[in-house]
């Protein structure tokens, strides 16, 4: 059969590759994923790079399938209306759809001096910088990462395992998702490694200097490397394309993900908003929204209906250095349950999650159309009902 349908791809990440791999379905249907590294890059193992356990990149042959090709580059405009995208060079590759799987990034800190001093952990480039940065300072050279989420985490440990002087600065609570609990567990945790912890609404980053972090209680923090893992950002691509995104960038879509301003554009991943009302940020999150967005050109090609995101990832899992983990089990709704799994247990879980990570992308290169997912049931339309009823109440 002749390959008369082009799609491409732009994102090379999870929610890219799975979208890609799944498309492969239809021998009429041509994928191109467009992405600017010519290796892929697991996110979940960058805190890891910076602390040199792992190298954080795989071989696409590895997790891409053989009828989808890569174009190394980068994507400067989305042009719908001609259907076609042009990349830096000046080149354009014309498309029929088109996946929209830009992920995400650190976000532009607006501290006083963070944007000079302060070192980003979200991508491969950054997280290199900063392990050549700390391969040149003195292990015995204070440490301070900021930020108290899964990055910042995962971070402050593999550092202060190593026997770095490491203060962790949450900016409010450490691991907002976790359950008192497990955030107890957590901080006993750091603490046995050697890191010291810095909690509360007064433990907010004021500014950064070329060695030392300013809090807004006053205390001044001496610091030769400081790691900001605070927020995210996403690429601004869908914006000047004259793409509907919501106030963080993400590209607006319907429950099907397909984009709101056409529909031969769908979205998946961490840069996609299914109305307006995002899903949380997660490895396992993107790449089933990778599935999805690729069933719903599926359809939408065969000439059915695509129907509309049914997820759920009721868990999240963190290192704590090599040696112990916490894996939280948690509700429907985004809720931590009091249920968790630690130490060696809990390592072995996240451990696990990393790698069925890759597993899932080559199974689906070899075997598309096979992967699943959890499913949520009732909490997102519960959700959506929700928004709708505050949205109609906002207008009246």
């Amino acid at each position: 059969m002749n390959k008369n349908i082009d799609v491409v791809v732009i994102g090379g990440g999870y929610a890219g590759v799975m979208a890609a791999n799944r498309l492969t379905q239809r021998d009429d249907v041509a994928v191109t994923v467009i992405n600017p590294r010519e290796a892929f890059v697991p996110r979940l193992r960058l805190h890891q790079l910076v602390g040199g356990t792992h190298d954080a990149v795989v071989d696409y042959r590895d997790v891409l399938a053989d009828g989808a090709r890569l174009v190394v580059g980068s994507v400067t405009r989305i042009d719908a209306a001609e259907r076609n995208v042009t990349l830096t060079d000046g080149s354009a590759i014309g498309y029929d759809y088109l996946v929209y799987a830009v992920g995400s990034a650190a976000a532009g800190p607006r501290v006083p001096g963070a944007a000079e001093f302060a070192h980003p952990v979200a991508t491969l480039e950054a997280a290199q910088k900063l392990r050549s940065e700390l391969f040149d300072t003195p292990s015995t050279a204070a440490v301070t990462v900021v930020g108290g989420g899964p990055t910042g985490i995962e971070t402050a440990a593999e550092l202060a395992e190593q026997g770095r002087p490491v203060t962790l600065v949450c900016g409010g609570v450490l691991g907002p998702y976790l359950h008192p609990k497990a955030r107890r567990t957590a901080r006993k945790y750091l603490a046995g490694l050697g890191a010291t912890v810095i909690e509360g609404s007064d433990a907010l980053v004021t500014a950064v200097t070329r060695d030392a972090v300013e809090l807004g209680d006053g205390r001044t923090l001496a610091s030769a490397v400081t790691i900001w893992t605070a927020g995210f950002g996403v690429p601004d691509l869908a914006g000047r394309s004259g793409l509907s995104t919501d106030a963080a960038g993400r590209l607006l879509t319907d429950e099907t993900l397909t984009s709101v301003d056409d529909e031969r554009i769908v979205a998946a991943g961490d840069s996609s908003a299914p109305s307006d009302l995002p899903f949380r940020m997660s490895a396992y999150t993107a790449y089933c929204l990778g599935a999805h967005a690729a069933d719903t050109l599926l359809h939408r090609i065969a000439g059915e209906q695509p129907s509309p995101i049914d997820l759920a990832f009721p868990a999240m899992c963190l290192s704590f250095g090599r040696e112990a983990g916490i894996y939280q089990l948690g509700h429907k709704d985004e809720t931590a349950m009091r249920l968790y799994f630690s130490g060696f247990v809990g390592k072995k879980l996240k451990e696990f999650a990393c790698e069925a990570g890759i597993k899932h992308l080559a199974t689906e290169a070899h075997k598309p159309g096979s992967h699943h997912w959890f499913k949520d049931g009732k909490h997102r339309p519960q959700l959506l009902q929700a928004q709708r009823g505050n949205t109609a109440a906002s207008v009246v």
